[in-house]
C-alpha cells in the first residue's frame, strides 16, 4: 500500500465516521461529499474509473444537492453541540460486527490476476473480453469497455432512468415551490 493510498483510506474512514457523528446537518451532508470525492479517488487509483464516475457523479454530486435542497426546505434546530453522543454498548456491537463480518468475508476475496476467481467461471467469455476489448473498443480499461461498449443500450437506459429521477425530482420541487 502507497503513503497516497493509506492516506485516502484514513480519509475516507475519518469522513465516515465524522458524517455519523456531526449533530449539525449541514455539517454532515458537506463531510460526506468528501467521503464520497474519496471513494471516487480510491476507485480511480483500483482501475475502476467507470464506478469512480458513478460515485463521484450519483453520491457526491447528485445526492449532495438532494440533501442540500432538502435541509433548505426544512427548518434546522439550534444546537450547540457540534457532535452526536455516541452510544458506546452500540459503538462496541457495530465494531464487534464489523470484525466478525471482516474476518468472514475478506479471506474469501480472491486475489488480483487469481485464475480461480469467480471471473473466470465462463473462461470463454472472461477470456474474450480481456483480449478483444482494446481491439473491439479502443479502450484500455476492459470494465469501463464492458459497460460503455458492449453493454452500451443497457447503459443508455441506466442513464436514462437517472434522468427521468432528476426529472421527477424537479418537477417535485417545482410543485412545492407553488403549493
Amino acid at each position: 500500500m502507497t503513503p497516497l493510498e493509506a492516506t485516502l483510506i484514513a480519509f475516507v474512514l475519518v469522513t465516515a465516521v465524522a458524517t455519523a457523528l456531526f449533530r449539525d446537518v449541514l455539517s454532515a451532508i458537506i463531510v460526506f461529499g468528501a467521503y464520497s470525492l474519496g471513494m471516487a479517488i480510491i476507485y480511480t487509483l483500483l482501475l475502476a474509473p467507470d464506478v469512480a464516475m458513478t460515485e463521484a457523479a450519483i453520491s457526491a454530486g447528485v445526492t449532495t444537492i438532494l440533501l442540500l435542497l432538502t435541509i433548505a426546505k426544512t427548518v434546522r434546530p439550534p444546537t450547540d453541540e457540534l457532535f452526536e453522543s455516541v452510544n458506546v454498548p452500540a459503538l462496541i456491537a457495530v465494531g464487534a460486527f464489523a470484525l466478525v463480518l471482516g474476518a468472514a468475508v475478506l479471506p474469501e476475496i480472491p486475489a488480483v490476476g487469481d485464475p480461480d476467481a469467480i471471473a473466470w467461471a465462463n473462461p470463454e467469455v472472461t477470456g474474450y473480453y480481456l483480449q478483444n476489448t482494446y481491439a473491439d473498443t479502443g479502450v484500455q480499461n476492459s470494465v469501463a469497455a464492458v459497460l460503455a461498449a458492449y453493454r452500451g443500450f443497457d447503459t443508455f437506459g441506466e442513464a436514462v432512468v437517472v434522468f427521468g429521477a432528476a426529472v421527477a425530482v424537479l418537477l417535485v420541487l417545482h410543485r412545492e415551490v407553488f403549493a
